[in-house]
């Protein structure tokens, strides 16, 4: 059996990581203006405003990620973010092969998983959070 320690030391990783690979997107966002992401949104008849869920999931989310703070809630906001991504990037085509032989939306599938996996296991021991409302905060 894992040791309590081991998981949280892994939880640690995977939060450094998974935060410090996603919030690159999110400052080339920043940088280039959320016009692109209102458009998509625009093509595919859904409300523009919903582009603030871009700026919470790839900018907000994985700073708290990489700190421990909301570490559920960050979870869910890139879990949902991938959602989107797949929908109006990708579409039905994020399940088929690419030229190296992997789904064409793996990468969206990884991040989808690793948010899901933050909001089911929290921060761990390693983080930042507040300890007295451990289900939202951790």
């Amino acid at each position: 059996m894992k040791s309590k320690s081991n998981i949280d030391i892994s939880l640690l990783l995977l939060r450094l990581v998974t935060g410090a690979l996603f919030l690159p997107h999110g400052i080339a966002k920043i940088m280039r203006g959320f016009g692109g992401v209102k458009a998509m949104l625009a093509n595919k008849g859904l409300p523009e405003i919903l582009w603030v869920g871009t700026f919470l999931g790839e900018v907000i989310a994985p700073v708290c990620l990489i700190l421990g703070l909301f570490s559920r809630i960050s979870g869910l906001l890139i879990a949902g973010v991938m959602v989107f991504a797949v929908i109006l990037t990708e579409g039905s085509n994020a399940f088929t092969t690419g030229g190296s032989g992997g789904f064409i939306g793996e990468l969206n599938f990884l991040y989808f998983t690793n948010g899901i996996l933050f909001f089911i296991m929290g921060a761990g021991k390693y983080s930042l959070s507040i300890k007295s409302n451990k289900f939202l905060l951790q």
